[in-house]
């Protein structure tokens, strides 16, 4: 039954962006089914928001359907399986029948042209940039983190002492090593070949890199972190790329490489590796004074503001934050504070929920979406529900900024945690959890911060998140035909 289900959502959309012919590559992440398009014009946007599954549209270098959590996963195989089909089975692409084909070719280039330009700012072309050098490395951070939280739990009550050490090598494996994968991905991206971004980042955490002296210091494995195994990887691009226009190519297979590793090694030991070294311990060193000094103040701006980076995808730029905090202690303590904003949303939809009795359309969104939201996945809801409605949106990020500044407290009156993973938000981060005040105070301070979030999300929304036109439109119970409320087209505007 599920199967059939997850088909015939696919079988629904595919039509809606043009059929088999106008899709040039599919994927998705946790919530959104990613497509590239050929012809922008040939997708019906407000049938496809209207459809019971989609939760919204997000328009950035691909087309994205938000299915959330659990469904995308299902629902992308089948959409791939029809659109094979598709295009076996026809041999021409779908086009309305009174463009000619040349035609067709100019609009879609145009709207492709401007869909990129668009899209194209120096901030945004960074950011995916950085995304796609980090992202792909979750997985293995989140299961490292709740191998090496269950770890610390065995460890603390002397349980299966024979399986500590064993558990603490494979959490501990891939954290050692992740400079190399950092390197790697960031060849890939850049347009280098990965395997000598990779060789190039490795010079970071080999042990020996202990025996030499930079600067007047000696160096030390490691040191510089993900931050080092960036630049040289980005430093081996260039010095390849040069190398390639002008070694000829009988000679290229050879020299290409070697020169490659050797520049880039030789300018990462005796200047990057310092260089990282300096900026990641300023970067630690900074979110802790932060958060000791004015932890609170920190807090309420930190969780008020994660959901529009969320919502613009600037949350992204975080990323090599976290992963350098938790080299250096083990734990990065912005994403407790972070996944606050997840708290607030959480909130605010179950005050829509009960301020819209009779939109059963809205309800029935509302009770898919917050089983995820309570796992930190937002953005069925913020698509789905807050961000359409506006006003619930802006009360959302009040109980995440509430939320934040409870957490940013207790980290200023010396309860410092943090998560030794990034990925997961919500009540799945409390597997995460290690702090240095014990992991009893870690679990009672996020709990009460999640608790904070949810009541302050839940009273704003509730209290100042409609206006009486707001109820009016929106507490009815609308067509099956009608857009859903997911369509920002049909929510009335913030006020």
């Amino acid at each position: 039954m599920s199967t059939d289900k997850n088909r015939a959502t696919a079988a629904a959309i595919l039509p809606l962006v043009g059929g088999p012919d106008n899709i040039t590559s599919i994927a998705h992440c946790m919530t959104r089914l990613r497509i590239a398009l050929r012809d922008r014009s040939l997708v019906q946007d407000e049938a496809l928001k209207a459809l019971p599954a989609v939760l919204g549209v997000v328009e950035d270098d691909t087309y994205q359907i938000v299915l959330g959590p659990g469904t995308v996963a299902r629902v992308t195989p089948e959409f791939e399986a029809l659109v094979r089909q598709g295009r076996t089975a026809t041999g021409t692409p779908s086009a309305p029948p009174a463009v000619t084909a040349t035609e067709l070719a100019d609009r879609g280039a145009a709207l492709k042209a401007a869909q990129k330009a668009r899209n194209a700012t120096p901030v945004k072309l960074l950011l995916r940039r950085v995304a796609n050098i980090f992202v792909p490395l979750i997985p293995a951070l989140i299961g490292c983190g709740i191998i090496a939280g269950l770890n610390g739990v065995l460890t603390n009550t002397g349980r299966l002492p024979a399986l500590v050490p064993a558990l603490a090598a494979i959490a501990s494996g891939f954290m050692s090593l992740i400079a190399v994968f950092v390197g790697h991905n960031t060849a890939k991206e850049f347009g280098g070949t990965p395997v000598l971004g990779g060789a190039v980042a490795a010079i970071i955490v080999f042990p020996g890199i202990g025996k030499i002296d930079a600067f007047g210091r000696h160096l030390s494995p490691g040191q510089g972190g993900v931050l080092g195994a960036l630049a040289a990887a980005l430093l081996a691009v260039y010095v390849e790329k040069w190398c390639r226009r002008r070694i000829p190519e009988a000679l290229d297979v050879l020299v290409t490489p070697t020169l490659t590793v050797l520049v880039s090694g030789l300018v990462t030991i005796f200047g990057l590796m310092f260089l990282a070294g300096e900026a990641s311990t300023a970067i630690g060193t900074f979110a802790n004074r932060l958060l000791a000094s004015g932890g609170a103040f920190a807090g309420l701006v930190l969780g008020g503001l994660f959901l529009p980076l969320v919502m613009l995808g600037l949350h992204q730029a975080l990323i090599p934050l976290h992963t350098t905090l938790i080299e250096q202690s083990g734990y990065t303590v912005l994403l407790p504070i972070l996944a606050m904003a997840g708290a607030g949303q959480v909130g605010a939809a179950i005050a829509v929920y009960c301020r819209l009795p009779r939109n059963r359309s809205l309800r029935t969104t509302i009770k898919s979406a917050l089983p995820a939201g309570f796992l930190g996945v937002g953005e069925p809801l913020i698509y789905g529900v807050s961000l359409p409605l506006g006003r619930p949106f802006v009360t959302a990020c009040a109980g995440g900024a509430a939320g934040g500044a409870f957490v940013g407290l207790f980290n200023q009156l010396g309860v410092s945690f943090g998560s030794t993973a990034i990925g997961p938000s919500g009540w799945a981060l409390f597997p995460l959890l290690d702090g240095t005040s014990g992991i009893g105070a870690a679990l009672a301070v996020y709990a009460g911060g999640l608790a904070v979030g949810y009541l302050v999300g839940f009273a704003a929304t509730f209290f100042f998140g409609f206006t009486g036109q707001m109820l009016t439109d929106l507490d009815t119970d609308p067509e099956p035909t009608t857009a859903s409320p997911a369509d920002p087209s049909r929510a009335p505007a913030l006020t």
